[in-house]
């Protein structure tokens, strides 16, 4: 028995989330990691990790979409008994049961990103993701003249963040631009070559299509691939997420506007929140961690410029 307990004391000392001290470990889990948004983020979680001493274990689906593959990565987080976790839910009811085993393990987990539906977290930190699908549709409004047919480049159905983002945009354009039609809601489902086709189909089904809102990095990609494809500057286009391709497609006019959204200070405050927990004090229990549109005109303006190009390289190098 007594060697059973000392196998037991070594496996939990061994374990990153029972030591001491600076040595601590934090589990990070985007919903991928291959796109400069995930980058930033976690930049921004190490910039936390550094301020309130502890160590980031980052770990992230291959695919955006795979919530089992997340549920997985978690579980094991949670089993190995980590000092918290910073989770952004790739769907908001598939995640639950992850975070509630967590809660009940004591491991504080702190949303980012999108949201999940159990209250068992210390902080939820994301975009108004509502209000960037209302920034989206006004933009796009104003660039058709308030008139037309356009369509949504969605993410994938279950997803809270994009959800919102949709609900915004249509609610904000009915409102505002009566004129304005939503044709078609599809999804690219993470993949910029499904996101490209789909964009294909509602340009071949609707050829007088004035528009298009994408509504996360990968749609806004497909969707530039497709206009692209086809010579189609008259195409009004109005993305999310951007990154430095899609600044040199802004200039080039085959994006006209993105919705910008700060996954470094996503990634920072989310990682403060469990650094905070772990320290005995109470995080903010939601946070705003804001949005830009960004257009061909303001490129040039310090705190795009800043927002466009996070260092990076300060954080994720070492």
């Amino acid at each position: 028995m007594r060697s059973w307990t000392v196998l037991l004391l070594a496996a939990c000392l061994a374990a990153p989330g029972c030591r001491r001290g600076d040595e601590r470990v934090v589990g990070v889990v985007p919903k991928g990691a291959n796109h400069i948004f995930w980058q930033s983020v976690h930049a921004g979680a190490v910039k936390a990790a550094r301020e309130y001493g502890f160590q980031v274990e980052w770990n992230a689906p291959a695919v955006e979409i795979d919530s089992k593959r997340q549920i997985e990565i978690v579980d094991s987080m949670v089993n190995r008994q980590l000092a918290g976790i910073v989770l952004a839910p790739v769907d908001r009811t598939a995640l639950v049961g992850a975070v509630d085993r967590a809660a009940k393990a004591g491991i504080p987990v702190s949303i980012f990103d999108s949201d999940v539906d159990t209250p068992n977290r210390v902080a939820f930190v994301a975009t108004n993701n509502e209000e960037g699908g209302r920034m989206g549709a006004r933009k796009l409004g104003e660039l058709l003249g308030g008139k037309g047919n356009v369509a949504v480049i969605a993410f994938m159905p279950g997803s809270a963040s994009t959800m919102e983002r949709e609900h915004g945009f249509a609610d904000e354009m009915r409102a505002r631009y009566p004129q304005v039609t939503i044709v078609a809601t599809l999804f690219g489902m993470a993949d910029r070559a499904k996101s490209m086709a789909v964009t294909e189909n509602v340009l071949t089904a609707h050829p007088d299509l004035a528009g298009l809102f994408a509504d996360n990095e990968s749609s806004t990609a497909g969707a530039i691939q497709a206009l692209k494809s086809r010579g189609l500057r008259n195409v009004k286009l109005v993305g999310f997420d951007p990154n430095e391709q899609f600044v040199a497609d802004l200039k080039a006019g085959w994006i006209q506007a993105m919705v910008a959204q700060n996954p470094f200070r996503m990634g920072y405050e989310s990682a403060k929140a469990i650094g905070m927990k772990l320290r005995g004090e109470t995080p903010a229990a939601r946070v705003d961690s804001g949005s830009a549109m960004i257009t061909v005109d303001v490129l040039e303006q310090p705190a795009i410029k800043e927002l466009l190009s996070p260092d990076l390289a300060s954080y994720l190098s070492r």
